[in-house]
């Protein structure tokens, strides 16, 4: 089986080709970019690049994973838009990866209790809760919008060390310190695990096929967990011209 993976849930833009073997996921390619450009102008290039450096079919693809969000409402409508448009060109299935677990993912094989964190401004962050057994993901908690404050409470009645990683990890780390350091034994991912890798979609991407997690191109839309700031500030206009009923 081949996947191809897409991720432009957040500042990283991720394409990824990953296959299944014997022995587990093999990561054929994979192209990442953290710059100023938006995914729109990298997304196709780098999946062009791998293409032609792999020397890769498209047609050998049988299925097409990407991270479907939380995230960049923006970066979210670029990746899914993109892996509609191939799924539907090569009439091939998508499958939906939320953006938390694939996160998680980089840290599979752990003992540890894997915490992403992608900052959600506002004072909040996407997260979940993840446990590993080897390679199989245990959904401790659904990834979800949520206060620090109001995380660190679930994150009290794990025993086990916690690992933070994700984009959130630099403006919330010392608030996460102050939460946890003293009752939990706390640590965070290594910067080249710290954020979306699309190889990690790919593989997990491998276990959904198998689970039946499938979706075709016209079913397949994003998950935002939260309004847009353009709704919000059009729903917070319409209540003032309501007279804030």
């Amino acid at each position: 089986m081949r996947i191809l993976a897409l991720d432009s849930s957040g500042l990283v833009a991720a394409v990824a080709v990953v296959e299944e073997t014997e022995t587990g996921a093999k990561t054929v390619a994979e192209y990442t970019v953290n710059y100023k450009k938006t995914h729109s102008q990298t997304l196709l290039p780098m999946l062009d690049e791998i293409a032609k450096m792999t020397e890769l079919d498209m047609e050998s693809i049988d299925a097409i994973a990407v991270a479907g969000g939380p995230g960049s409402f923006t970066g979210l409508r670029i990746g899914s838009a993109t892996a509609k448009g191939l799924g539907l060109a090569l009439n091939r299935p998508l499958i939906h990866i939320p953006t938390v677990d694939g996160l998680a993912y980089n840290l599979c094989y752990t003992d540890c209790v894997v915490c992403p964190i992608m900052d959600a401004r506002r004072n909040q962050v996407y997260s979940g809760i993840y446990s590993f057994d080897g390679d199989r993901m245990n959904v401790l908690e659904p990834q979800m919008a949520v206060g620090i404050e109001e995380l660190a409470e679930k994150l009290r009645s794990y025993d086990k060390r916690i690992i933070f990683l994700g984009d959130g990890v630099p403006v919330h780390c010392h608030a996460l310190k102050e939460e946890l350091l003293r009752e939990k034994d706390i640590a965070f991912a290594p910067p080249h695990m710290n954020y979306q890798r699309a190889a990690a979609v790919g593989a997990l991407a491998i276990q959904y096929y198998h689970e039946g997690k499938i979706e075709n191109a016209a079913e397949h839309k994003p998950d935002y967990l939260r309004v847009s700031q353009a709704e919000r500030e059009r729903a917070e206009r319409q209540k003032a011209l309501d007279g804030g009923r």
